[in-house]
C-alpha cells in the first residue's frame, strides 16, 4: 500500500507492506534508529513516538493505521541547532539517563506530559509515575528521572 507520513515535518512517501509495524518503517526504512525496539510487546516504552501529538508505542502501531498521520521521533525533539529540548537538557542534568536505551521513548512520552504541565499546576512525583508505567528503565531507578521532569516542568513555567 502507498503510505504518506509526515515524520519529524518531512512528508515521506512509501510502499508499505499491510503488516510493517511503525517502528520498522522508523528504523528500516527511514534510519530513525532513535526509536528502539525493546520487548516487540508493547510492555516496555523504547519505541515510544508521537503520532498526531500523542504518545503511542510504535510497536503496536501498524504503518498502514498511520498513513496521512504526524509522526515525531526522538531525533525531531532537539532544536534546529541541536540544542536539547528543556525535558533533554533536565534529564541530562539530573542524571536521569544512564545506559541510554530507555531514553528515547521516555522523552517522547514524558515530553508530552511536559508540554501538557505549562501553564498549568507542575504534576505531582506520583502523577509523574504513573505517567512513567508504560516506560521500563533498568538503569535509574526513576528518581533521577522523575527530577528532571519536575526540572524541566519549572523551567517550562519559567519560560512561558
Amino acid at each position: 500500500m502507498n503510505v504518506t507520513l509526515k515524520v519529524n515535518g518531512v512528508a515521506e512517501h512509501f510502499a508499505a507492506e499491510p503488516h510493517e509495524l511503525l517502528v520498522e518503517r522508523l528504523r528500516d526504512g527511514l534510519g530513525l534508529t532513535g526509536t528502539k525496539i525493546g520487548c516487540d510487546t508493547g510492555q516496555c516504552g523504547s519505541c515510544v513516538v508521537r503520532l498526531d501529538g500523542k504518545s503511542v508505542k510504535s510497536c503496536l502501531v501498524i504503518t498502514v493505521a498511520a498513513a496521512g498521520s504526524e509522526v515525531s521521533t526522538i531525533e525531531g525533539v532537539a532544536g534546529p541547532g541541536g540544542e536539547l529540548s528543556a525535558l533533554q537538557e533536565a534529564l541530562r542534568q539530573e542524571h536521569g539517563t544512564q545506559c541510554g536505551f530507555c531514553t528515547p521513548g521516555m522523552v517522547m512520552a514524558l515530553g508530552e506530559l511536559v508540554e501538557s504541565a505549562a501553564g498549568a499546576a507542575a504534576p505531582t512525583e506520583p502523577e509523574i509515575r504513573e505517567w512513567l508505567t508504560g516506560n521500563l528503565c533498568r538503569c535509574t531507578g526513576y528518581h533521577s528521572v522523575v527530577r528532571g521532569v519536575q526540572r524541566a516542568c519549572a523551567t517550562s513555567r519559567q519560560e512561558g
